[in-house]
This record gives C-alpha cells, structure tokens and sequence, in this order.
C-alpha cells in the first residue's frame, strides 16, 4: 500500500506570470500553514491573493477527508508553479513595427500534510 501523500488542491489557468508568483511561493516553502495564512493576509501583491485562495482550498479539502486535523499541526509539503499557455498579442510600434506582447498563465499546485507524519518518514 502507497503512504499518504498529503492533501492536495489545483489552480489553473491563472492571468498572472509565474516569475510573480514564484517570489512568494518562495517565501512560504515548507511553513506552518497558520503562519503562511498570516504572512499572505499582509501581502500587497495579487499573487499572495491568488495563493491564499489555493491554500485556503488545500486545507478545506484536508478538513473534509478528515475532521480531527488541528490548523496549527498542518504545514505546506510542495507548492508548484508552473506555466501555462501564452496569449500572443501584437503591440504596434513607430514607423509601421510590431512586437510581440506574450500574456502568461500560470497554474498552482498545493500540498498540505501534517507536520507529525514528515517526521515518521
């Protein structure tokens, strides 16, 4: 039989490069899931919104598999982002130019595990 592999939640297809969200996806790498809630609430930026939101769901989906799981025992095990599809758009410059203007998405992957079962491993 396969271990458990945590509590997972998807995002895609989200109108945000993935060179924003990778700044703050690298500051709550393997944290405390109330202390990474806490430092995304005080965040300016859109990503921080758009990870809270996928945070938010990893842990509702943990909270539905299994009711007795504590907040404060609950830390993030692997946050992906990656690239999605490319919007090209035509940008006109001066004398009859164009460039090429490249709209990115991105999509989030989240694991949550409690932080009792990394230390069986």
């Amino acid at each position: 039989m396969e271990a458990k592999k945590g509590y997972k939640a998807h995002a895609r297809y989200l109108r945000i490069s993935p060179a924003k969200l990778r700044r703050i996806a690298n500051i709550i790498r393997k944290k405390p899931y109330s202390e990474v809630i806490s430092v995304l609430e005080n965040m300016p930026h859109k990503g921080a919104h758009l990870l809270k939101k996928v945070i938010s769901s990893a842990m509702a989906n943990a909270l539905k598999q299994n009711e007795k799981l504590d907040e404060d025992m609950i830390y993030i095990k692997e946050l992906q982002i990656n690239e999605g599809p490319r919007m090209k758009r035509i940008w006109m410059r001066a004398r009859g130019r164009a460039d090429r203007l490249l709209k990115r998405f991105s999509h989030i992957s989240v694991v949550i595990d409690e932080i009792g079962e990394a230390k069986k491993k």
